[in-house]
């Protein structure tokens, strides 16, 4: 296949050299681009252990993470009982205020009441060694399927699926946690399916909750987990979840267009949005039902909540903004080397937002910290440009009673009594590692002129996609661009136009959203000549596709 210059350059940006890779990258195939389901440790041991429960009828728990990765994994497995005609099991979704992250004990001793036998986590329960010895000690056999890093220690679980076990030969490492419960039910259905009436490939319907998962939890969008967004997305054009479809009617999103951006910025903010701020079934039962009627409450439920959300993030940043403003009036910030603020008054759920508000205002890592439904100081980072967040609470372990995440962000839990210590060790941690600051440049792919903006320059862009961690969107520079008009749009004016112009005279939009005109440098005004850094876009708001520009930056 012949591939145009700019398009080879985008994939030698990415490390793609042959043609063999470059095939493969552009048009992932399912049958070809997915691995034995069977390469995983422990897969054989835990699809005849649900097969066992199933035939004994024995009572089944799903327990899932909270979030846009484990409400997702959820909807996959309930389905797949569904599917075969099982019906003796539940799911539970802790509370993400009340009980937090992970298994709980008090939430254990109530399955085993109900007559739960076997416990099936999604997306958590590597890390929670005494909650699982405690189900095991109250006769239910805890299967853990979960894709975080696993302690040196591990849980006493009858089996455990995690691609990222020492001993787990399997070749994708960095699924989520959505992706390796899909992975039990591709294989549970290639062993048992035909046995309970499943055709060979049912499971790809699936695809669309493992597409909304692997696009929410950043993980890298290369290798199997670029096949399942890029199938995900296909599947989501055609689901016919009724929850799904009354959230795109709400949002406006014509399904035949659906993006990466429309699950970054759209659907996972009200997933995650159930948890923040109510309950997550609320989210499960949108995704789940089959029921049109049903479906639309939820939806209402799901965007009451959502703006509920934005309300209290909003509160939360402008409070922030006072104290920062504040201590940055008596140099109290720019001579530090991270950002450490809390409140016992604000919630945990919601310091991740906030936390990336300010990293990426101050380019430092940023650490915000609340009090939960039990009393206990949670928190969360984002390092903006700053040092792995991850490396930083390493370095400072004793000032947590728990943490984890990786190099862009995390989540902590602190004693009271190391809380009053908390800045001054982060700060020293800050210290030790500085020579290891990851900076993030922006740096463009290409260089192109504004003549060279066409659709067939967005047909080779759009080969790429969907984009994400580890296939980031490509960045243009573009020189010497002569700007004609400067104005801003929206509701509230809170966005900005350039209109520019071309060689051949023809305009071209670019955008710039959440900015005011006082934000452009002073170099931006009608006949000025300006380099930009920007993406390319294909635009539906008008309801007829419009190619634009998305600024990046502006040089």
């Amino acid at each position: 296949m012949q591939y145009s210059d700019i398009l080879l350059t985008l994939l030698k940006n990415r490390g793609i050299n042959t043609a063999l890779e470059a095939e493969t990258f552009i048009s992932p195939n399912y049958d070809l681009h997915t691995h034995d389901p069977f390469l995983m440790r422990d897969m054989e041991k835990v699809v005849e252990r649900v097969y066992r429960a199933i035939k004994n009828n024995e009572k089944i728990l799903i327990y899932s993470d909270y979030d846009a990765d484990g409400i997702p994994g959820a909807v996959i497995l309930h389905d797949a009982f569904k599917k075969i005609g099982y019906k003796n099991f539940e799911n539970y979704i802790p509370h993400r205020h009340d009980e937090g992250f992970g298994l709980n004990l008090e939430a254990i001793d109530g399955f085993r009441e109900s007559g739960v036998k076997l416990l099936i986590t999604i997306d958590c329960g590597i890390a929670n060694i005494a909650e699982v010895t405690h189900a095991k000690n109250s006769d239910i056999d805890v299967i853990i399927t979960d894709h975080h890093v696993p302690d040196k220690k591990l849980p006493p679980a009858y089996a455990i699926l995690n691609p990222k076990l020492d001993d787990c030969k399997y070749p994708e490492k960095m699924l989520c946690g959505s992706g390796v419960i899909f992975k039990f039910v591709q294989a549970f259905y290639k062993k048992y399916g035909a046995e309970f009436g499943v055709t060979i490939g049912h499971e790809k319907w699936f695809l669309d909750m493992v597409g909304i998962a692997t696009l929410s939890d950043m993980v890298p969008l290369t290798g199997e987990n670029r096949t399942f967004a890029y199938y995900g997305l296909k599947v989501l054009k055609k689901t016919p979840r009724p929850g799904l479809s009354e959230i795109f009617s709400k949002l406006r999103i014509k399904r035949e267009h659906i993006t990466e951006d429309d699950i970054g910025f759209t659907i996972s903010p009200r997933i995650n949005a159930a948890s923040r701020m109510g309950h997550p079934d609320t989210a499960f039962n949108l995704l789940s039902t089959n029921d049109p009627i049903l479906a639309r409450t939820y939806a209402d439920a799901l965007e009451h909540v959502n703006n509920e959300r934005k309300g209290t993030v909003a509160s939360l940043v402008k409070e922030i903004k006072k104290i920062l403003f504040e201590r940055n009036a008596e140099g109290k910030i720019s001579e530090k080397k991270v950002i450490v603020l809390g409140n016992p008054s604000w919630r945990p759920s919601l310091l991740g937002l906030v936390a990336n508000t300010f990293a990426d205002e101050y380019d430092k890592p940023v650490f915000l910290w609340g009090r939960d439904g039990d009393g206990c100081i949670k928190g969360s980072c984002r390092s903006g440009r700053g040092g792995s967040v991850l490396e930083i609470m390493q370095k400072a372990e004793n000032s947590f009673s728990h943490y984890g995440g990786h190099a862009f962000s995390g989540g902590f839990e602190v004693n009271d009594d190391a809380i009053h210590t908390l800045e001054e060790n982060l700060e020293k941690a800050c210290t030790e590692i500085d020579h290891k600051q990851i900076l993030v440049e922006k740096k463009a792919d290409a260089e192109i002129s504004l003549d060279d903006i066409s659709w067939n320059l967005y047909g080779d862009v759009e080969k790429l996609s969907p984009y994400g961690t580890g296939n980031t969107k490509p960045v243009f520079l573009v020189k010497n661009a002569l700007v004609e008009t400067v104005k801003s749009f929206g509701k509230e004016n809170n966005h900005i136009e350039l209109i520019l112009r071309d060689s051949k005279n023809r305009k071209v939009s670019a955008i710039q959203f959440f900015s005011q005109k006082s934000d452009l440098p002073k170099s931006v005004m009608p006949k000025a000549s300006i380099n930009l850094l920007v993406h390319i876009e294909k635009s539906m708001f008008k309801n007829y596709p419009e190619l634009r520009l998305r600024i990046v930056d502006i040089l």
